[in-house]
């Protein structure tokens, strides 16, 4: 048997045999061209979600579009550029419409549903995320849909992030926060449902375009070439990535981040086409529908915290010989190998470690403040420990 054959069949196997998965729908999906609901494409979602859950696996549903259902419910032109208060107030009335919509849909597939609407904190924070995991495991236990979206009413994180062109918080699209939900509740797959085919290699068009590029549907453009299998998210992955959809504040790049959450966490993802007919079905029967990305090695649900969802506090940069022995020798940090404390932070705070060049190369939680590690710096010795070999995740 092939490489590609054995990577087809694990691709088979693990969709086929996924107990607990997120589905995640964005914007594109969920609305329309005037911004209302398109129930045309999602009520055909919703039952293939009832179907997957009366068949006795776990799903648990992150939705887009609250902000373009309030948008055109206020009657906001889609072509005004709205400020982020006016975003706000936005999703202020679309999540009611949103919640509203799912509830008669799934109802008559006779699913009752909750609304989670989460912030940057419930992430950043161990104890917070941990009691958010704890909470919808036990409405998954109870056999009720979680329908989760960010809180943009009170949270700006996500509609100033992409506005920027930054991510200033654990997450700053659904793309990431779907893989964190998925990280925490250990989930076995993630399915980001979109308006492409998958990951694309070029862009479709009747002269082939020179800059790949997330491709969209054209009737008179020749079909761009789905990559079927990812088994590692490359530099050449990431050139193929492009910016926001139409519609929506992600794009293929936030796609790929979470992708690569997913593997990390040992599971599989699916970026498929959410207009196309029996996508999910066709997903967890394990047909060969959009792009694929099969686990790598499982990292600790706590490195896996560290290293996609904490708040980082602080910034030391490290010495190349400390860097070596962390690499190498998986060492603790000691305050000897620290070259300068580059931003404050306390202890049990996650501090980010770079090199001498600023990369940075690794994360970890500090078992003191800055102010102790400065006082520290230049005596004989060198023993103070800042940061624990077990609490330190390569990135």
């Amino acid at each position: 048997m092939t490489q590609l054959h054995a990577q087809a069949d694990e691709r088979t196997r693990l969709l086929k045999g996924a107990r607990r998965i997120v589905v995640k729908l964005g914007t594109a999906t969920v609305t329309d061209r005037e911004g209302g609901m398109c129930r045309e494409r999602v009520e055909p979602i919703a039952q293939s979600i009832s179907t997957l859950m009366k068949a006795g696996r776990q799903v648990i549903l992150v939705s887009s579009g609250a902000v373009g259902l309030g948008r055109a419910w206020l009657g906001l032109r889609s072509s005004h550029k709205l400020d982020v208060v006016t975003k706000q107030a936005c999703a202020a009335v679309g999540q009611s419409l949103l919640m509203n919509a799912y509830k008669e849909m799934f109802g008559a597939f006779d699913v009752k549903v909750a609304q989670v609407l989460l912030t940057e904190s419930d992430f950043a924070v161990w104890r917070r995320y941990s009691n958010l995991c704890h909470t919808i495991d036990k409405l998954l236990q109870f056999g009720v849909l979680p329908i989760i979206n960010e809180n943009d009413t009170v949270s700006t994180a996500e509609l100033q992030a992409i506005a920027a062109g930054g991510r200033t918080a654990a997450f700053s699209d659904n793309d990431r926060l779907a893989a964190l939900v998925m990280s925490g509740l250990e989930a076995d797959a993630l399915a980001l449902l979109t308006n492409v085919d998958g990951l694309l290699r070029k862009m479709p068009s009747k002269t082939p375009s020179k800059t790949p590029s997330l491709g969209l549907r054209n009737k008179n453009a020749t079909p761009a070439e789905v990559i079927p299998l990812v088994t590692e998210i490359t530099t050449e992955l990431r050139k193929l990535a492009a910016g926001p959809s139409g519609g929506g504040r992600g794009g293929m790049t936030t796609k790929l981040e979470a992708a690569d959450i997913a593997m990390r966490c040992g599971g599989a993802a699916v970026i498929a086409d959410g207009r196309m007919p029996g996508v999910l079905d066709r997903v967890f029967k394990g047909e060969a529908v959009g792009t694929a990305f099969l686990p790598r090695k499982k990292m600790k649900g706590k490195h896996r915290w560290i290293a996609f969802a904490a708040d980082v506090q602080g910034c030391v940069m490290l010495s190349a010989a400390a860097k070596a022995a962390l690499s190498k020798d998986q060492t603790s940090l000691l305050i000897s190998g620290i070259a300068r404390i580059k931003s404050r932070f306390a202890a049990k705070d996650v501090v980010s470690l770079v090199d001498r060049q600023g990369r940075e190369f690794a994360r970890g939680i500090a078992t003191c403040s800055s102010h102790d590690a400065e006082e520290s710096l230049g005596r004989t010795g060198g023993s103070l420990i800042v940061i624990r070999r077990d609490n330190i995740v390569f990135l």
